[in-house]
């Protein structure tokens, strides 16, 4: 610490003067001033001893680290929800109750987004709203006055989205961020002004309920007993607004609107729209289907354990990290993700790695089917390009040159029905050409992408672990981590790591 003269000449240690007691502190002030002192400084030594006694543990304890990693909506907590699914069966399905209350979200969610789109079109035709020539010109289709009736009756949901936000997150601690939608490029009078999605901090006692899947108590968020007669449970209010919300989404001018604002329901996670009578159903309980197709955003960094078992091999300890991946998240200062927003260019992982060089194995998650999309957070920047930056930057990082990396081409389900639709792959990817636009063909193209960047960028020559996924289908993405855990054991035990 630097000395610093003061106006009088005087030699001063900042801290010490930040330090020292108030100059007219009479003595019982004094006695409250050091008792708390004392108090905190037994807190602090308490919290130093849990830290050494936890690095001592670790050390004893061999454990497999793995990373999730990808952008936004790649499907990392779907594959979290497997492992919890296939590990923790048991405890994972006590927490239907929970999940209940995210699948009716979801549903709200996309009924505000639908309405959302109405409203702005409306705004859009009025005189008084500035739009730009792009979107002066643009056709969009009429509504009518049952539109606008039907508008109004549903909009007592905005009340049940508050009052879901609320069981979900006690003392209603959501934060809010760009819901994840295909963007509407063309139209950036829509796309500025889209409705927020709640999104948890990873530090919230809702992400804390993952956690208390492999242990620690329970609470009454976990139980399963749901009071399906309680007059102010919000199932009640979207089954009496069942009929509405499905003529809105099976109404073709709805949908034709949709279609040019360029919306894409069905692709974003948390889709139940066509599946209103079973979910809004008063006593609905999600089945794991749904729980894994349900949507719930989260930011910061996640930590979840399991005992898992692969082969004859004998019982490890696994923790399994979650990393937000939205660009705002990934060009993080601390373990907490502090929001530093990442440009294309920037070595987007080169912040949080530091805190993760000693991973066993990272299972990066690319979202093939955004090859048509764009980001939320930069419309500039096509999805699948952002995928490709991003493995590039984590292939490249010498403090992750020792770890297996496992590529997960996720989504293909949506992909594969998008080249049926007649959506041009070879349109969006112009190095693909004018190659079959099928599946076998575009799929192919990107596992010898991808392989090509490992090749090239990876500091150490390593093998190219690839699966095409869907990592909703429970029962295909329980062999493919069957898979990957095999592998990530045997290279382990290859290195010596747990020996």
């Amino acid at each position: 610490m630097g000395l610093y003269t003061d106006s009088r000449g005087h030699d001063e240690d900042p801290l010490t003067k930040a330090m020292a007691p108030p100059p007219d502190e009479s003595e019982a002030e004094r006695q409250v001033r050091l008792a708390a002192e004392k108090e905190a400084q037994k807190r602090s030594d308490a919290i130093d001893e849990e830290l050494n006694r936890q690095r001592i543990n670790e050390k004893k304890t061999k454990c497999i680290r793995i990373l999730l990693l990808g952008q936004s909506e790649s499907g990392k907590s779907t594959t979290l929800k497997n492992f919890q699914l296939f590990h923790s069966n048991k405890a994972f399905r006590t927490e239907r109750a929970s999940w209940r209350a995210v699948v009716q979200l979801n549903v709200v969610r996309s009924v505000k987004l639908i309405l959302h789109a109405m409203t702005e079109v409306q705004a859009a035709a009025s005189p008084s709203t500035v739009v730009s020539e792009a979107e002066s010109e643009a056709k969009y289709p009429i509504l009518s006055p049952e539109h606008l009736r039907l508008k109004m009756r549903l909009l007592p949901l905005q009340q049940v989205e508050e009052t879901l936000l609320r069981k979900i997150t006690p003392g209603y601690s959501a934060e809010r961020e760009a819901t994840h939608l295909s963007p509407v490029t063309n139209l950036p009078y829509f796309s500025r002004n889209t409705p927020s999605e709640p999104a948890l901090n990873s530090l919230t006692p809702w992400q804390n309920a993952f956690n208390r899947l492999v242990s620690g108590p329970r609470t009454s968020l976990d139980s399963q007993d749901i009071d399906f007669d309680d007059p102010n449970d919000p199932g009640v209010i979207l089954n009496a607004c069942k009929d509405d919300i499905n003529l809105l989404w099976t109404d073709p001018t709805i949908k034709e609107l949709l279609l040019a604002l360029r919306i894409q329901l069905q692709d974003v996670g948390g889709f139940f729209l066509d599946q209103l009578d079973r979910v809004t159903s008063q006593k609905y309980i999600p089945t794991d289907d749904d729980i894994l197709r349900a949507r719930l955003k989260t930011i910061g960094v996640s930590e979840h354990r399991f005992t898992l078992k692969a082969g004859n091999m004998m019982s490890h300890d696994w923790r399994v990290f979650d990393v937000g991946g939205a660009r705002s998240l990934r060009g993080v200062q601390n373990f907490h993700m502090t929001r530093t927003i990442v440009r294309p260019n920037d070595d987007a992982s080169a912040a949080w790695v530091p805190y993760f060089d000693n991973m066993n194995g990272i299972i990066f998650l690319a979202p093939i089917s955004g090859f048509d999309q764009v980001l939320d957070e930069d419309p500039n920047v096509n999805r699948l390009e952002d995928s490709i930056l991003l493995w590039k930057s984590v292939v490249s990082n010498k403090l992750l040159k020792d770890t297996e990396i496992v590529l997960f081409l996720n989504k293909i389900d949506i992909f594969q029905a998008k080249l049926a639709a007649g959506v041009s792959f070879g349109h969006f990817v112009v190095s693909y050409g004018d190659r079959p636009n099928n599946f076998e063909s575009t799929s192919k193209y990107l596992m010898r992408k991808f392989a090509g960047i490992l090749k090239q960028f990876s500091p150490k020559p390593r093998t190219f672990y690839c699966h095409l996924t869907t990592v909703t289908d429970s029962q295909s993405t329980q062999r493919i981590l069957v898979n990957v855990k095999d592998m990530v054991l045997r290279q382990n035990l290859s290195h010596g790591n747990l020996l």
